[in-house]
């Protein structure tokens, strides 16, 4: 049977994937779809590097041009990461009128609106499902499946190296860089893992599902940002004793007509499905008016269940855009989108993103205290005065100094409790606040 024909951009970890999954499931494809895929060219930095996958089939090349040139291949799909040159590869393609499937988070979530309306202009698709959670389909839900909901919320354990580390913190009590370590010798975590422990990896993500969810474009400059080095042994011990567990979560909402994007440490009760996820498996908590709650949950990266979501991509397009085996890409004046494509022209345009200190929840904050008479109620009189009221006070030894002084808030303002600190840093009993870190119903 002829094939229809695609094109890869990168042949690393997910590149490699989705050539496994065409070879090892071809038979199941070819049932779905009517036709075989397979890969013509692939883009790759050197030729003769040795690959844990066979090229022989593939024409492999360092040049761009022999892809997009190719009247063969009526979808490319880009899974190299970062922002360039894959943003000028994939603004070419589309110019050309080849559909697009990338699985670039970053890209995405900072230029995913001007391509969208770019492919739309075409006629072509651009899909990108393999860019959040890995296997876990959770772009299309939200496109397609909750369309008739008004999303209400969104909460998600989005980076499987964080949750590794929290998750390992928290069943043996070992410090945040005796795990990291460990995460990096088994290939969770990159040699340089800032982009996940610090939070920003789940930005990128996050704006993708919030513009999605919200119709609007959210970009990750506008998301509250934290990561998780300050996270202690001794902050996960308090958790659990307050009946909490600590996760890094990407939380988006819609509040009084604006939406709350942010992605921290968060202390979130036992009971909540989200507290249960472990190792570095990922998972997304959606509300939506009419459907209620749903959890979507699953390995959230990887080769094999990100080359899963790419490979879908390319399915859909193919069945949407009723692409044949040999079928010569179309010339002349852009067609109209094929379905399947996000009506991006329906958006709500730009709605504001809340500030974060006009956030309202709730908040541990744990201190290091002199004992001594009359510290609890000094400290108390600076809550009190910038109106944070207090929910429960633990505090742990006594004779010996300093000492551990632990509270958790009722609800309020993230300003009121921000202007609480600077009292108290001030108070010559505080030694130091030690993490401050906001906790969900």
């Amino acid at each position: 049977m002829e094939a229809i024909k695609i094109g890869l951009l990168g042949l690393g970890v997910v590149g490699q994937g989705v050539l496994k999954i065409l070879r090892e499931n071809q038979d199941v494809i070819e049932g779905r779809l009517g036709s075989r895929i397979t890969v013509k060219r692939a883009l790759v930095r050197e030729i003769g590097k040795p690959r844990k996958v066979s090229t022989d089939d593939i024409l492999l090349t360092t040049n761009v041009e022999d892809i997009l040139d190719d009247a063969e291949i009526p979808i490319v799909v880009e899974v190299m990461g970062g922002v360039e040159p894959a943003k000028a590869y994939i603004t070419a393609a589309l110019e050309r009128k080849k559909h697009v499937v990338t699985a670039n988070k970053e890209l995405i979530s900072k230029h995913g609106l001007p391509l969208m309306k770019l492919a739309q202009s075409f006629g072509v698709t651009l899909r990108f499902e393999g860019s959040v959670a890995g296997g876990i389909p959770i772009i299309k839900p939200l496109q397609e499946c909750l369309a008739a909901n008004r999303i209400q919320a969104l909460m998600g354990i989005i980076n499987g190296t964080t949750n590794f580390i929290l998750s390992k913190m928290s069943c043996e009590g070992r410090e945040f860089s005796e795990v990291l370590r460990e995460a990096q010798e088994r290939g969770y975590a990159e040699s340089d893992p800032s982009s996940d422990v610090d939070g920003h990896d789940a930005a990128y993500k996050l704006a993708i599902l919030a513009s999605l969810a919200f119709g609007t474009q959210i970009t990750p400059d506008k998301i509250y940002t934290e990561g998780i080095r300050k996270v202690t042994p001794l902050d996960i011990e308090y958790a659990r004793e307050l009946g909490f567990a600590v996760k890094l979560l990407a939380i988006a909402k819609e509040v009084d007509g604006k939406i709350e994007a942010r992605v921290h440490p968060t202390f979130i009760p036992h009971s909540h499905p989200l507290a249960s996820v472990n190792g570095v498996f990922n998972a997304i908590f959606v509300k939506g008016n009419a459907v209620g709650d749903l959890m979507f949950y699953g390995r959230g990266a990887g080769d094999l269940p990100t080359g899963s979501a790419v490979v879908a991509d390319v399915i859909d397009i193919i069945r949407a855009a009723h692409i044949t085996p040999g079928a010569p890409i179309p010339s002349g004046a852009p067609a109209s989108a094929p379905a399947g494509t996000i009506p991006f022209a329906s958006w709500n345009g730009e709605v504001s993103v809340a500030d974060i200190n006009s956030v309202e929840t709730r908040y541990y904050i744990h201190m290091q205290v002199i004992d001594r008479p009359g510290v609890l109620a000094s400290i108390a009189k600076a809550f009190g005065d910038s109106d944070v009221s207090l929910e429960s006070v633990i505090q742990k030894g006594r004779g010996e100094n300093p000492v551990g002084l632990v509270f958790v808030t009722h609800r309020v303002r993230e300003e009121n409790v921000r202007k609480a600190l600077k009292l108290i840093e001030k108070l010559p009993v505080v030694e130091e606040i030690s993490n401050v870190i906001r906790v969900e119903e």
